[in-house]
């Protein structure tokens, strides 16, 4: 069963942060938004129509119409790259992200490794719609994003996936439930609902007893809870993790990649990008990328993906 579960360029091989002033629109950076722990915080800017969702009535098509003499077709891939490349302009021109052909079925686990400087912070700012590809195609479920104008790339984005960092990106002075429930401000979630549904995420992770507690007075492994709750609490289609155990130390790393074992046998698509090769084994396929150029073992070999 399923779980419940370009924006300014960025200087090649540094991480993405969507919460940094300026990243993308989103709900976790200072006073980019209404704090929804604080009263008198409306209006909520997603209430009363005052921003449509540009997915629902028919502005993108229904991938799951019956089908006359057959049984319905099968869901797109969560993410798919047909020819995608991005190029950062020069001079010199700098190919960042080689055209390539890659997807990520629903419920898939799929760990991408690679050295520093390899392209995989390019890799993920494509996958993660915070910039968008120079060459070919990207679609999310299905929807072409370089159809889409920015605010719906943005709108897109907080929808469907759901972002978990090395560094945690929590506000240190906010709880863990609140922390969670700033993921919910611009998804049109009634703020009478937040807080049983930052609960509920929390519990998932095993933090049900430290939802009251702030990030200063948690471990680094309960702080990357949090962050995974704050991912998970908007039920995204992906879960995109970038070196998500990159500032844990060995036993708190295995907790967090059992935590995402358990997701994956939930049904939750993940897409972690790690240099760990113990991590990326956790994956149900592991894909490279070296010199911006993606490839896949598969039975030994490598092929171009």
């Amino acid at each position: 069963m399923r779980g419940p579960w370009r924006g300014r360029r960025r200087e090649r091989g540094t991480a993405p942060n969507p919460y940094e002033d300026g990243a993308a629109p989103g709900p976790y950076e200072d006073g980019a938004a209404p704090d929804p722990c604080e009263d008198g915080a409306d209006p909520d800017p997603y209430e009363d129509g005052a921003d449509p969702d540009p997915y629902e009535d028919g502005a993108a098509p229904d991938l799951y119409e019956s089908v006359p003499d057959g049984d319905p077709p099968p869901p797109p891939p969560v993410v798919e790259f047909r020819g995608t490349g991005l190029t950062y302009p020069g001079p010199p021109a700098v190919r960042a992200l080689r055209p390539c052909h890659f997807s990520v079925r629903p419920g898939e686990f799929v760990t991408v490794v690679g050295p520093s400087g390899s392209g995989k912070s390019t890799f993920l700012n494509v996958v993660g719609l915070l910039d968008a590809p120079t060459e070919g195609t990207y679609l999310l479920d299905g929807i072409d994003t370089g159809r889409l104008a920015e605010h719906e790339r943005a709108a897109l984005r907080g929808r469907r996936i759901g972002f978990v960092f090395q560094s945690f990106h929590l506000l240190p002075h906010r709880t863990a439930v609140e922390n969670v429930q700033l993921a919910m401000v611009y998804r049109r979630v009634p703020r009478a609902e937040r807080r049983e549904r930052a609960r509920t995420a929390l519990a998932r992770v095993g933090l049900a007893h430290r939802a009251d507690a702030l990030p200063t007075r948690l471990s680094g492994g309960e702080r990357q809870r949090v962050a995974v709750a704050r991912a998970l609490v908007a039920r995204p289609s992906l879960l995109l993790c970038d070196e998500p155990t990159g500032n844990l130390d060995t036993a708190t790393a295995g907790e967090i990649l059992r935590l995402l074992d358990e997701l994956h046998g939930e049904g939750m698509t993940l897409l972690v990008i790690t240099h760990d090769p113990a991590v990326a084994a956790h994956g149900s396929r592991t894909v490279s990328i070296r010199d911006g150029r993606l490839t896949e073992t598969v039975r030994d070999r490598e092929v171009p993906a």
